[in-house]
């Protein structure tokens, strides 16, 4: 049999395989920061989905609250006890149950703060850098009026004038980060559009979208998909920072921030654990999310290579 009849008749390989044997999962295996990443992030997006299985308590629950409770030490200070791992606060809230709904909330604002300023920016970033013309000067001009501001004094004078609450906060998170999108993306369409696929397409008279969405997109999805690696940590820590200064999510819809804000309060009176241990959290949090995103540049950019 020759070598053609050979690789006629031998089977297609599964994505899987082709995956497996890729260069990508090869530098991937190789890269020790790349797997902590993941193993963070996994075991964290674990912790926040399933969590609440096998919480000790519902924090916010005030039925299952007892002041008697209130300011237990982690279990391995003395005065700790095995049932509240890492103590309780004033109102007698389990720590490690807070942790593990907190979370819930932290992760949902930052990965879908990410994914709506992602589709605003993607859209925006896509029409001003085809189209070009006024269109693409007066998306770039609001887009440079909203970086002459600092992120944080936008934020904060928005949440001052229409309140707290998680639906706001996402608002907020969508007009401040689509920027970076707009800017890069119409960057990369710039540069896309020049190329000779892209003229053909034109010439033979495919509609600009449907150009769009098979030729120009799908080149320009590997700098957003790093940059929103990285997004999803900024706004876990850009909510944290809203809620520690009073104008992120209510009470009643506490994050890992509103955590470490309330424990604030108490951190010199000697309960250091009510605002450290939800501080490290986050930080464990942002950590592995970066390492991953930082593994995703370099595998994508060809200039680090």
């Amino acid at each position: 049999m020759s070598e053609m009849e050979k690789k006629s008749t031998a089977p297609d390989k599964s994505w899987l395989q082709r995956a497996a044997e890729s260069e990508f999962f090869h530098n991937y295996k190789r890269s020790p920061s790349a797997i902590i990443g993941t193993v963070i992030v996994v075991l964290v997006l674990f912790i926040a989905l399933c969590g609440p299985l096998f919480a000790p308590q519902n924090p916010y629950d005030v039925g299952s609250l007892s002041l008697t409770d209130s300011y237990k030490p982690p279990m391995w200070q003395e005065g700790g006890e095995p049932h509240f791992i890492f103590g309780t606060d004033s109102q007698g809230r389990d720590i490690f149950s807070s942790l593990i709904y907190g979370s819930r909330i932290s992760l949902f604002i930052g990965v879908v703060g990410t994914l709506l300023a992602c589709a605003v920016g993607i859209t925006l970033g896509l029409i001003s850098g085809y189209f070009g013309g006024k269109v693409d000067a007066l998306i770039m001009r609001l887009a440079d009026i909203l970086l002459s501001f600092p992120d944080i004094l936008v934020a904060l004078f928005i949440m001052t004038m229409f309140g707290r609450g998680v639906s706001k906060l996402l608002a907020v998170f969508t007009i401040i980060g689509c920027v970076t999108y707009i800017r890069t993306v119409r960057a990369e369409v710039l540069t896309v559009k020049q190329m000779e696929y892209v003229d053909a397409a034109r010439v033979i008279g495919i509609p600009n979208l449907l150009i769009i969405a098979k030729h120009v997109l799908p080149n320009v999805m590997t700098t957003i998909i790093v940059l929103s690696t990285m997004k999803v940590g900024g706004l876990i820590l850009a909510e944290a920072t809203l809620s520690f200064l009073g104008v992120g999510v209510p009470v009643t819809e506490p994050s890992l921030g509103m955590l470490v804000k309330n424990g604030f309060d108490v951190l010199f009176s000697g309960y250091w654990w009510i605002a450290v241990l939800p501080g490290i959290y986050i930080m464990l949090i942002v950590f592995g999310i970066n390492l991953l995103g930082d593994f995703l540049r370099d595998e994508f950019n060809p200039k680090l290579k």
